[in-house]
């Protein structure tokens, strides 16, 4: 029952701090927003139905149903279809563009409902106003009242429609009188600030988390502890297990260094870490080097002679480089045929920058390749391939990591709270790195249209041609359906696969 309840606090927790990072995401748009004067009617925290909102000022702050996003609602995001027009009345509904294979006239009046317009789907010309005099055929009226209500009837048709009806739902966030504090009148820099909080603030997260894991409860490293001493050596690539008769000792052995033993100097030459002593005696094939020990509180001097051994060739991310045959490289390096121990160091805060780095340009590479990471997802779900624990995962898969760890007994408290903010850590880097994919609706599409606004303005000015205004950001709307269909699609199968083929860590 404990290890039940300690499961489900994992998955709690971990929730928790994404609905944080979510929050603050949000706050990174906010706060900009109403700094430069934009009106913000909406912080939502989540999606589908509100269970909790209040009003302050104008805007509505609440949480919705589904905590799997958050947006905030600022008036006037995509311009009119031209400079200077002014905002119209809606004159079609969605399901109209939609569905209609040819132009049709369609249009709304004043008051009508939504419903009333969908009912009147294929309807070539809509019906004579009810005040049209005796005698009126409907389409003779219809025409001499064209130049009237002109404003009211439009030609749709298909993707135009779409971006027709976006462009008519961001006019009517629009109160009277307050065009000037829509988000389009903004310059480039202030919409590229608003747009760029949010991935920001989620860096600034992801910095503050790693900061805790590794200066806070620090990392595991190899220590200067000596773990094991080999009997021989072991060329790479050898299926070897045991040591022979014939074979000589390793060096390590033979200069008499025990398990146990503290590294201290070689050749008068302190040593801070492992890897100044591998580096040292990898360079040093049959050069006798004066090694100096603690063993048991006492200091003594070893004369130690690495043997020259073949040893694979890694990559800077620990990874072995390949012949042409796939076979692994390999490399001949002075060994001495003994392994370190581990202990837990804490790094300087120096070094979170890096840490941070490195994270960021992992998952950019993930993102780079989603579509191939996409398809081993969907092998390993429908087939007997196993998960990539460097793959994507959905946020199935990371409640289901946050609970394991935190319901393992064996593990120490330190160690699993360790985890949980490192995998914070790696979910913020995420929300950074993603948000700025320059699509929309992400946060780096509306970047994306902010930098070509300002390439096309200057090229204007250039040229010494009139300001072009605003880039009508409307027409990206059909590449947002596709996104959100894509992303949607992305959330199914990594759900499923996280269900079925969870990401195993732990074996």
């Amino acid at each position: 029952m404990t290890t039940v309840l300690l499961y489900a606090l994992g998955i709690l927790i971990i929730v928790l701090l994404l609905g944080i990072s979510i929050a603050l995401h949000e706050i990174g748009h906010l706060l900009p927003a109403k700094l430069f004067g934009v009106k913000v009617t909406q912080y939502m925290i989540g999606f589908g139905r509100t269970i909790w909102s209040r009003k302050k000022g104008e805007t509505e702050y609440g949480v919705k149903m589904l905590p799997l996003g958050g947006y905030v609602a600022m008036i006037g995001m995509y311009p009119p279809s031209k400079p200077g027009e002014a905002p119209r009345e809606s004159t079609t509904g969605f399901l109209n563009s939609v569905v209609e294979d040819a132009p049709v006239k369609v249009g709304k009046k004043h008051g009508e409902s939504i419903v009333d317009e969908i009912t009147r789907v294929g309807d070539v010309a809509p019906a004579a106003p009810s005040d049209a005099g005796p005698g009126s055929t409907g389409t003779g009226d219809a025409d001499a009242s064209a130049a009237a209500g002109q404003d009211e009837l439009e030609y749709r048709r298909g993707l135009a429609g779409w971006v027709d009806e976006a462009r008519d739902a961001s006019a009517e966030t629009i109160p009277d009188g307050e065009d000037h504090r829509s988000f389009y009148r903004l310059p480039v820099w202030k919409k590229i600030i608003v747009m760029a909080g949010g991935p920001l603030m989620n860096l600034v997260l992801a910095f503050l988390f790693f900061g805790i894991v590794i200066s806070g409860f620090g990392v595991t490293q190899s220590s200067t502890t000596l773990a094991q001493v080999s009997e021989c050596l072991v060329p790479a690539g050898s299926t070897q297990t045991s040591c022979g008769t014939d074979d000589p000792a390793a060096p390590a052995a033979a200069a008499g260094l025990q398990p146990g033993d503290t590294l201290v100097a070689v050749n008068g030459t302190k040593i801070e870490d492992w890897e100044q002593f591998r580096s040292i005696v990898a360079s040093s094939p049959g050069l006798t080097l004066q090694v100096e020990i603690e063993r048991n509180g006492t200091s003594d001097i070893m004369a130690l002679t690495p043997e020259a051994n073949e040893r694979i060739l890694a990559d800077s991310s620990g990874k072995a480089v390949l012949n042409e045959d796939g076979t692994p490289k390999t490399e001949s390096v002075g060994m001495i045929g003994a392994t370190p121990g581990t202990e837990v160091a804490q790094r300087p805060v120096t070094e979170v920058p890096a840490f941070v780095g490195e994270n960021v340009k992992n998952v950019a590479g993930v993102i780079l390749n989603l579509p191939a990471r996409l398809v081993d997802v969907w092998q390993a779900a429908f087939g007997a391939e196993e998960r990539d624990p460097n793959g994507p995962m959905g946020v199935v898969g990371i409640g289901r990591l946050a609970g394991e760890v935190v319901s393992m007994d064996e593990a120490p408290l330190a160690a699993r709270a360790q985890f949980i903010f490192s995998l914070a850590g790696s979910l913020n880097v995420a929300l950074f790195v993603f948000n700025l994919v320059p699509l929309m609706p992400l946060d780096g599409g509306h970047i994306a249209g902010a930098i070509y606004e300002a390439i096309k303005r200057g090229w204007a000015r250039l040229r010494g041609k009139p300001d072009p205004g605003p880039v009508d950001t409307a027409k990206t709307v059909p590449v947002t359906f596709v996104v959100v269909i894509a992303l949607g699609a992305m959330s199914l199968l990594l759900m499923y696969a996280d269900i079925v083929k969870p990401v195993a860590l732990f074996g």
